[in-house]
């Protein structure tokens, strides 16, 4: 893992605070302001830079399908998670008489196309109890009209990681035409991930993957992409683009490919490339080893100072916390240069690979102090 003197070498900015809010904004390391750098080298030569520019593309299409444990033909970019779960949308073309299943620890991101469709399918909430979402719950709402499931393979809201294996099984038995969407943002990066089955993983680059905004990965499996092929206009998915038939008809390509409508957004995939290379550099499993070291001090801190996190720690970055005085105490966490989340009524606390038990002691040592 960091030393001291490489983590203030690849993240000077730590310095002197505990950032502790990597699941809204990660602190990226200087190789990937480098590779930001050399963007902008590359987009002055102009239309000559093109080549630098996807040559970007094809190395951060190859380490990101590393990362996720798919081929790398079998990834692809788009601008966000939002873009990716209208175009997911697109592909499925769900109406009438199809059932979706959501669970309430998603991001809005992963459920509102199917709430805002011209022609609505119905959609079943898989609600958690205690934080946790349970499978026998999720049993009861799967069925042979059940087009897809959506979760998280990590909660952006309290942390809550699905049991994966018992999920994947669950589904697989009850509504086995179903497909799996897993969102990964809060994952990918930071835990080994363990998707094995699922249709198509998505994720936003800006979190713990240690890059910028602008960017998303749409990882699909081979034996998923003809059914997870999108309906979307643009040109950059397309087959024939500049052929002599192109007003005649669009021939897109298949599956993770058909989710690059548009020019990539190079910059955030020259930062992407440069990221994820770090982090497989210094090795997933070992942050995860590192890091979960700390969560379970935090969870601990908070147990101690009566403040139970939202739901059991299982192997996630996240821990959440309600208080009513919430807001008076991120305030006050802020004035002692300790960054967390507040929204909702909650305190959120992320922790990374670049963070320190000195962190997580001033956290709690400040917190109790303002829980008195």
């Amino acid at each position: 893992m960091l030393t001291e003197s490489t983590r203030l070498q690849d993240f000077p900015t730590l310095s002197g605070i505990a950032y502790l809010n990597t699941a809204a904004e990660s602190i990226p390391p200087r190789c990937t302001g480098e590779a930001i750098e050399a963007y902008w080298r590359d987009k002055l030569r102009g239309m000559k830079g093109r080549d630098a520019h996807f040559a970007q593309v094809e190395a951060c299409r190859e380490v990101s399908a590393r990362m996720v444990g798919l081929q790398t033909a079998e990834v692809s970019f788009c601008s966000c998670s939002s873009e990716a779960y209208n175009l997911l949308a697109s592909a499925l073309q769900l109406g009438g008489g199809d059932e979706v299943v959501v669970t309430d620890l998603d991001f809005p991101a992963g459920v509102t196309p199917w709430l805002r469709a011209a022609v609505a399918p119905t959609v079943r909430v898989w609600k958690a109890v205690d934080g946790a979402l349970d499978m026998n719950h999720l049993a009861a709402l799967l069925n042979e009209r059940t087009k897809l499931v959506q979760v998280s393979l990590v909660s952006f809201y309290n942390g809550h990681r699905i049991d994966w294996r018992p999920f994947h099984d669950t589904v697989r038995r009850l509504a086995p035409q179903a497909v799996i969407s897993v969102d990964v943002t809060q994952a990918l990066g930071r835990v080994v991930l363990d998707c094995d089955g699922a249709d198509i993983l998505i994720s936003s680059t800006h979190k713990w993957t240690l890059g910028i905004h602008g960017g998303c990965i749409i990882g699909i499996p081979a034996a998923s992409s003809s059914r997870l092929t999108t309906h979307a206009g643009g040109w950059y998915h397309l087959q024939n683009a500049f052929e002599a038939d192109r007003f005649e008809r669009a021939v897109t390509k298949t599956g993770a490919a058909s989710f690059s409508v548009g020019m990539p957004n190079f910059v955030a995939l020259y930062a992407l490339n440069a990221s994820l290379r770090y982090l497989e550099g210094v090795g997933v499993a070992k942050i995860a080893a590192h890091a979960d070291l700390l969560v379970m001090g935090v969870e601990a801190g908070l147990r101690a100072l009566g403040v139970p996190p939202m739901c059991r720690w299982n192997g996630s970055g996240i821990l959440a916390f309600q208080h009513p005085r919430s807001a008076e105490i991120h305030a006050a966490l802020e004035r002692e240069n300790i960054h967390v989340m507040h929204h909702a009524g909650r305190i959120r606390i992320a922790v990374h690979g670049y963070n320190t038990q000195d962190d997580i002691h001033h956290f709690l040592r400040v917190l109790a102090r303002l829980l008195k």
